[in-house]
C-alpha cells in the first residue's frame, strides 16, 4: 500500500466484507431460529438432533462455527496488513 488513497480504498473493502458477513450472520441466525421453531406450544417435544431441537442446532452451534470459519477465511484472503506510516503522494493519481 503505497498511497493514502490505496489504502483508504482497501478499508472500505475490508468495512463492507465485515458488515455484509455480520448482516449475513443475522439472516442466518433470524431464519434458522424462526424458520425451524415449532409452530405451536399445543404440540408434542420437537424432533431432536443430538439432543436439541432442528431450529436451535442451526442458529446457536452450526450458525457460529460456520461463520467463525467464514470470518476467519475472510481475514486470509481479504485483508491486507497495512503499515501504518504514512507516505507522501506523487499527486499523478
Amino acid at each position: 500500500m503505497k498511497t493514502l488513497s490505496a489504502r483508504y480504498r482497501q478499508a472500505h473493502k475490508e468495512a463492507k466484507w465485515a458488515i455484509g458477513l455480520a448482516l449475513a450472520y443475522f439472516a442466518w441466525w433470524y431464519f434458522s431460529a424462526y424458520a425451524f421453531a415449532p409452530n405451536g406450544v399445543e404440540e408434542a417435544l420437537p424432533e431432536l438432533y443430538w439432543g436439541f431441537p432442528l431450529w436451535f442446532l442451526l442458529a446457536c452451534i452450526i450458525g457460529p462455527v460456520l461463520f467463525t470459519i467464514l470470518c476467519g477465511l475472510m481475514v486470509k484472503y481479504v485483508y491486507q496488513d497495512m503499515p501504518l506510516d504514512v507516505e507522501k503522494e506523487d499527486g499523478h493519481e
